[in-house]
């Protein structure tokens, strides 16, 4: 995994740069806001995440450790793609970001993320935050999970049906809204 790149940035575009390091040149992805920050000719750490596709690989960067970290848990998150992650990890922390989506107020690097995606993946690294913190859930009810899932949108009928079919055997507020979530996307 190239996790780190320290090296000259010989070519910007409004979507990457290309770092020489000892003669080879890495081609990494930025979100538009890292981009403002780095020139060409200058040297600069980027910390980088080796995406692995059907028929691609992509080196996407970032300036700080904890913008990196932020990165790779949205890429966790169903039906989140690369781009999307790199544009929401420039909050820089879970806290941030979970705050800014709260608020309705959407990174500028974000661009084309419907309302129901956006609240999908607040109510998932809302449990990734607790995840971090360690912080212990408590038991989740049925009727808990219908309101949080109405409360984001979803019809009553739709998320009753959705309810019933999770098995007794799915613990866990994380895990049962999950479940709810396939089947409600189905």
């Amino acid at each position: 995994m190239i996790s780190h790149i320290f090296g000259k940035i010989i070519h910007k575009d409004d979507k990457k740069v290309i770092l020489d390091k000892s003669g080879i040149g890495f081609e990494v992805y930025l979100a538009p806001s890292d981009l403002r920050e780095l020139n060409i000719g200058e040297e600069r750490s980027v910390f980088t995440f080796l995406f692995v596709g059907e028929k691609v690989l992509e080196l996407y960067g970032f300036l700080t450790p904890e913008k990196l970290e932020l990165f790779k848990i949205l890429k966790g998150v169903s039906g989140v793609g690369p781009k999307t992650a790199m544009g929401l990890a420039v909050a820089g922390s879970l806290e941030k970001l979970k705050e800014s989506l709260e608020k309705g107020e959407l990174p500028e690097d974000v661009k084309g993320v419907g309302v129901k995606r956006l609240q999908k993946i607040l109510l998932e690294i809302t449990g990734k935050i607790k995840e971090v913190k360690k912080v212990t859930p408590k038991k989740i009810t049925k009727d808990e999970v219908f309101d949080a899932l109405t409360e984001l949108g979803f019809n009553k009928q739709d998320v009753a049906d959705a309810i019933s079919q999770i098995s007794e055997e799915v613990k866990g507020v994380k895990e049962r809204l999950k479940e709810a979530l396939k089947l409600l996307g189905k």
